[in-house]
């Protein structure tokens, strides 16, 4: 479903990606782990055409989105849950998930998705008139997620969901990632909490210094000498 193939990416003269090959297929929970200046937000803000690649190709369904405009790769079906969640702090929890719909013609259907997410947030049900900003952290990220669900995506990426939660919120976070892929949504996850999403996902890869240095199934980089060292805690 997405399909990153040798992709290099620049911040003027410094290289920060190199030669990033991954993909993700239909259906999927796929991790992207690595330590912090490893490269994973940078590789999320290629995808959305954020950064603009030197080299290499991106394909979202088989066509490329490499040279796409922002909005384009949204409205194709592919949603970002940006790291620090970048919701509108002054803006209603309705009216940041009206942003979330920005490209959705339908108002019928609008309404329908906006139920469906405040049945999976029932917190943002009770604060949908609450200025956003003044929610708790675990709530701004579910908001974050509800924003990109109401553009109905296909797939959905999130950038560091977990970052700076309480463990329980951590695991409802992890949770509904679940219940997202269980509805039909492919998931690409960005995620220092290693443990938490190898547990979840079906595949990873390991991203060290802008470089793909491993990828495997999820339940082998839980075992994987290199990955137990540096990211889970292992001797």
């Amino acid at each position: 479903m997405l399909q990153l193939s040798n992709v290099n990416t620049f911040y003027g003269p410094s290289q920060v990606l190199h030669e990033v090959s991954l993909e993700v297929q239909k259906g999927e929970i796929v991790c992207l782990l690595g330590a912090n200046a490893a490269g994973k937000t940078t590789t999320m803000k290629t995808i959305f055409g954020l950064v603009r690649p030197r080299g290499g190709s991106i394909l979202f369904d088989g066509k490329p989105i490499e040279r796409r405009l922002t909005g384009d790769i949204v409205a194709s079906g592919l949603a970002l849950v940006p790291e620090a969640r970048r919701i509108f702090p002054r803006m209603s929890v309705l009216e940041n998930l009206e942003m979330g719909a920005y490209t959705r013609k339908s108002r019928a259907e609008l309404s329908q998705d906006l139920e469906h997410v405040c049945d999976i947030f029932p917190r943002l049900r009770e604060r949908l008139k609450q200025a956003a900003g003044t929610m708790s952290g675990g709530e701004q990220q579910m908001l974050a997620m509800a924003r990109a669900l109401m553009s109905h995506p296909r797939m959905i990426c999130m950038d560091e969901p977990s970052m700076g939660l309480s463990p329980i919120m951590v695991e409802t976070v992890f949770e509904t990632v679940q219940r997202i892929r269980n509805e039909g949504v492919t998931v690409f996850l960005v995620e220092q909490n290693a443990s938490m999403a190898l547990k979840l996902a079906d595949r990873g890869y390991v991203l060290q210094t802008g470089k793909i240095v491993l990828s495997d199934t999820a339940a082998n980089l839980l075992t994987n000498d290199l990955v137990r060292q540096a990211y889970l805690g292992g001797a």
